[in-house]
């Protein structure tokens, strides 16, 4: 995957072409503005030292989002006022994550310390959805994208109709909305927000990375990807499930996989976020320990195509 450029907005793609724990950045030239430093470490120092960064902003607290950002600990941070909490400490960085058992908060601290750099920051400005900011060489608009984390941002360079979605990247993996104050119907918001920015080039935080045109059906079949997880959980739900089956039924990531101390904890946080969802709607009740499917619904009934309908 090579560099692209739209005018002062460079596309910086990242090691194995995006794909966890790296990402894609932008760096806007002119402005020294460097968004989303999890790239290529290597890459990250030269552009400083041939370009110049003046500050850097992010798209969201996440750990593969600011892996290199230790490089620059002397330089303006800027990020939504709602994910700041996170970046304060590794001890909050977790909470954030919704990690409460002592063995996956030893592995998560000793990976975000040795493998993402991680050290405390506290932001020099708030990023704001709805804010507008002339970079001289190019206008940003700020987009407030929340679902994926509280204060997810996007961000829309409106001269060269560019549009930066960060970790809404339609990946076939889908959605992520599995955080302690992750929200499925915040999330299923926001793609249905980005989808009709008028971009003619939209960019994501991972994998594919540059889409030149809206890239149309691809929305769709991200959507569909929580309804399918929903699906599939109601159908394992028609007899009464504990928690410990329900992540042990793998069906986010379809079979067990190591290290159970990153895996073990998505599963288990997206999960939880459907049965929240699918309880709150009286699709789903608690029974004790376990959970069962509603008997009034009809067997093998769909979740509502997220295209066609609302889905609040």
């Amino acid at each position: 995957m090579e560099e692209q450029r739209w005018g002062p907005v460079w596309f910086i793609p990242g090691q194995n072409k995006g794909r966890y724990p790296y990402c894609h950045s932008l760096y806007i030239e002119g402005a020294g503005i460097l968004i989303d430093p999890a790239s290529d470490r290597e890459r990250l120092i030269q552009l400083r030292k041939e370009h110049g960064v003046n500050a850097v902003w992010l798209s969201h607290w996440h750990e593969d989002h600011l892996m290199h950002l230790d490089l620059f600990d002397d330089l303006p941070l800027w990020i939504s006022e709602k994910d700041t909490p996170a970046i304060s400490s590794v001890e909050t960085f977790l909470d954030c994550y919704g990690i409460e058992y002592h063995g996956y908060r030893k592995y998560w601290r000793q990976l975000l310390e040795e493998e993402f750099h991680f050290k405390p920051r506290k932001p020099t400005k708030f990023l704001q959805g709805g804010q507008t900011i002339d970079l001289s060489t190019v206008t940003v608009e700020v987009i407030s994208t929340p679902g994926h984390t509280p204060g997810n941002l996007a961000f829309f360079f409106r001269e060269p109709k560019v549009l930066f979605m960060g970790d809404y990247d339609l990946a076939k993996f889908g959605p992520w909305y599995g955080d302690r104050y992750s929200s499925i119907e915040e999330t299923i918001d926001s793609i249905n927000l980005l989808r009709k920015i008028p971009a003619n080039v939209f960019l994501a935080g991972h994998e594919t990375g540059i889409f030149r045109g809206n890239p149309g059906k691809r929305w769709d079949d991200y959507l569909n990807v929580i309804f399918d997880r929903e699906n599939r959980l109601l159908q394992f739900l028609n007899q009464p499930r504990t928690m410990e089956e329900i992540v042990e039924a793998c069906i986010v990531y379809g079979r067990p996989r190591e290290p159970k101390a990153f895996f073990e904890l998505g599963e288990r946080g997206l999960m939880k976020k459907h049965l929240e969802r699918l309880t709150k709607a009286e699709k789903v009740f608690q029974e004790g320990n376990k959970y069962i499917k509603n008997a009034a619904i009809q067997k093998g009934k769909l979740i509502p195509n997220p295209t066609t309908t609302d889905h609040k």
